[in-house]
């Protein structure tokens, strides 16, 4: 069976907020995402307080594929469903750069231990809830757990070798 694969481009709004910390000025954190892509330009300042300056990132592709589906429906069976966003400083320097937007709570937190410099999630949007929802529904395939059973001795796989005691072992 062929992987379906669907695609959706949202808008990511992001906060950097000042913080008491001798090794770091600032902090940035996913706050939203936005349903449609804006026609504003990436890294555009929407909002300026003393503390904190929210911008809009830029635009991100949710990918989704139908391998899974399983994940995105647990996602979104939890009661507050998220969208995780994953940043990265660009050459080690202060920009940023989106990497990743998932609906994947699996990829969501196996990006944590990614090296990525900001990983958040944010909650997920009705529409964007509905449009998986809508995947889900399209193309799950529910797949049966099979435990596998060990292999108890049939064979001479994974036997030793037949050696009389004593035989082949050279103890000094």
């Amino acid at each position: 069976m062929a992987m379906t694969e669907a695609s959706r481009q949202v808008g990511v709004v992001l906060r950097r907020r000042s913080i008491d910390n001798p090794w770091v000025d600032h902090m940035w954190s996913p706050v939203m995402l936005l349903d449609d892509v804006p026609a504003t330009a990436p890294w555009t300042v929407l909002s300026s307080e003393a503390d904190a300056t929210i911008y809009y990132a830029g635009p991100a592709s949710i990918d989704l594929f139908s391998s899974d589906t399983a994940n995105y429906r647990d996602n979104l069976a939890d009661g507050e469903p998220r969208i995780w966003v994953a940043l990265r400083r660009q050459d080690g320097g202060s920009e940023l750069e989106l990497t990743k937007v998932t609906a994947d709570p699996t990829e969501g937190e196996a990006m944590f231990e990614s090296g990525c410099d900001v990983i958040g999630t944010v909650p997920m949007p009705a529409d964007i809830a509905s449009w998986i929802a809508a995947f889900v529904d399209q193309f799950h395939v529910e797949r049966a757990f099979h435990k596998r059973q060990r292999d108890r001795g049939g064979g001479d796989r994974g036997q030793a070798p037949d050696v009389s005691p004593g035989e082949g072992r050279d103890r000094t």
